[in-house]
């Protein structure tokens, strides 16, 4: 038992590593939401210190990124971090034009929210988040 919590934490911590550099800014300066709703969801992080504009900057700046490389197919950066392509992603890739990827800013960083209105692609847009909360320890709220 003791072992296997020690080579989840080993994992955990090197798909951290992992997201720190694909991502652009440190997991521990910021927090990640992945949230769920009837029409899709959202990805948001935000800045633990308000005054931090280096990891305000640099979440924006991947955010904007993501919104659209994902409205192009492109899943790159989630598999490299995850190093594995995340649930629900190929079939975003085949649905991309039924669905839309949307980036604003906020007070400390940003949020992509993601809609649709087809069935099967609400489906893979709830696997992909599901699997990033999942993968991430996150709460959606």
């Amino acid at each position: 038992m003791i072992f296997t919590l020690m080579l989840l934490f080993q994992m955990n911590c090197a798909m951290e590593h992992r997201g720190d550099a694909v991502m652009g800014f440190s997991h521990e300066a910021t927090t990640q939401a992945f949230k769920l709703s009837d029409d899709g969801g959202a990805i948001e992080v935000v800045a633990n210190d308000p005054k931090d504009s280096k990891s305000i900057e640099a979440i924006r700046a991947h955010l904007r990124e993501i919104a659209k490389a994902f409205a192009k197919g492109d899943f790159a950066k989630p598999k490299a971090i995850h190093e594995e392509l995340p649930d629900g992603a190929a079939e975003m890739r085949e649905l991309r034009a039924a669905i839309k990827y949307d980036f604003a800013e906020t007070g400390r960083g940003g949020r992509v929210r993601i809609t649709t209105n087809d069935p099967k692609a609400l489906d893979a847009v709830h696997r992909f988040l599901k699997f990033q909360i999942r993968e991430h320890h996150t709460e959606h709220r």
